[in-house]
């Protein structure tokens, strides 16, 4: 789970379209130039016509860009149409999950009644018939291990079933997770201890001590997965507050289900939180705001208040949960050089698309300067790709509402430093 595009925030609970709905009588009509066909098995037919499926939306009742209206590929042994890039995480469990094209594979007619008596809105009824709130149901654009465990939960542990077996309560964790060092580069070994009722997430240097190096509290956590950025296929970003800075903390762990076990598990303690501290909303409208994906991330350049300073390359992270955007020397960085809180347009907060008269970057020369009440942030980008992709986040966040965790806590802008 890296980086979300602006029309994909505020999906969470969208579903990644390894579950497209749809039935093979919902894929196409013959066209007359395939009459000729006719004659043929239904498995040939199947191949040779043309396919043209409903709106998955009208199928399923779940708009979004994330519903393939016109998947080409199946779970033969499940039963779901599949899109290409879900077809690829299927293809890595044969013992779950058998892959076909619905265009280029042959269709014998036993797996054709087969789907025909399946399809997907009738296998997610049977296999996400007890879902939890908290469980972070993957998108398109997520993580492969977060594919991956979510179709071994479903399908190879069945832990959503409904005559499955009981759901253990998700309360305090235990285990040991991969830490990045605050001031090297290294990873090594950390007890880690999740206490869901307190509301508290404690880190321990050697597995022994009795005494936490660190105590955190889920009030200010937010966990999500940064593959990339971390250079590890499991690879777990929390961040949290502290005096009044933003603390990254980067974790893995070689097992897949472990790492995903302690995210859900984490997400488990902030609904829990969040519930606590808005009684009065219902929890469909909490469980967006229990963790978040950046909006947007990468390297531009900028310059300091007076707009003079040379322009120095920092990287950003856009917050769109808490309208922050942090800027930090190198990606991997404990704390964050500064921040800047993203208001309301009401509140004197804009994004133009240009330089202050007179200021030219150093090598970039797309440019975008970010106003608030306090100050103007000159920025440069690498391309004018990425600058349009920048002014279009920063401006979704300024159009958004302020959400419930606003009440929390006053906007600030901080920085250990003006650069």
């Amino acid at each position: 789970m890296g980086t979300q595009s602006a029309a994909e925030h505020g999906e969470e609970r969208r579903r990644v379209w390894d579950d497209a709905p749809g039935t093979v009588e919902q894929f196409g009509q013959r066209s007359p130039e395939l009459e000729a066909h006719a004659h043929l098995p239904l498995g040939q037919r199947w191949k040779l016509k043309p396919r043209k499926a409903e709106p998955a939306a009208q199928v399923s009742g779940r708009p979004g860009p994330h519903v393939a209206p016109d998947p080409d590929w199946a779970s033969y042994k499940l039963g779901i149409f599949i899109c290409l890039h879900c077809s690829g995480v299927h293809r890595n469990f044969p013992e779950i999950s058998k892959v076909k094209s619905v265009r280029l594979d042959f269709w014998d007619d036993s797996i054709v009644e087969f789907m025909s008596h399946n399809g997907n809105l009738r296998v997610k009824a049977k296999f996400e018939a007890r879902v939890p709130a908290f469980y972070y149901i993957p998108q398109a654009s997520d993580c492969s291990v977060l594919k991956e465990q979510w179709i071994r939960a479903k399908y190879e542990r069945q832990e959503f079933m409904a005559d499955g077996k009981p759901l253990s309560p998700q309360g305090n964790r235990e285990g040991i997770l991969w830490k990045r060092g605050r001031d090297n580069a290294q990873y090594l070994r950390r007890r880690f201890v999740l206490l869901a009722r307190e509301g508290l997430l404690k880190y321990y240097t050697k597995e022994q001590d009795k005494s936490p190096k660190a105590v955190i509290s889920i009030k200010d956590l937010n966990a999500t997965f940064q593959t990339e950025k971390i250079g590890h296929p499991h690879g777990l970003q929390i961040t949290y507050g502290r005096e009044s800075h933003t603390r990254n903390l980067f974790l893995y762990h070689e097992s897949g289900k472990e790492i995903v076990d302690w995210f859900n598990a984490l997400r488990a303690a902030r609904l829990q939180y969040l519930k606590m501290a808005f009684p009065d909303l219902p929890e469909a409208e909490l469980v967006p705001l229990i963790t978040r994906n950046y909006l947007k991330q990468g390297f531009m350049e900028k310059t300091g208040p007076k707009q003079r300073e040379p322009f120095k390359k920092r990287w950003f992270s856009l917050d769109p949960q808490e309208r922050r955007l942090l800027y930090y020397k190198n990606p991997l960085d404990a704390f964050e050089q500064g921040q800047v809180f993203l208001g309301s347009k009401e509140q004197g907060y804009e994004v133009l698309e240009e330089l202050p008269k007179g200021v030219r970057g150093n090598r970039w020369k797309a440019g975008l300067t970010v106003v608030t009440p306090r100050r103007r942030f000159v920025l440069t980008c690498p391309s004018e790709k990425e600058q349009r992709e920048w002014l279009e986040c920063l401006r979704d966040v300024l159009s958004r509402p302020l959400t419930p965790l606003h009440l929390l806590g006053a906007p600030i802008e901080s920085g250990r430093s003006n650069r």
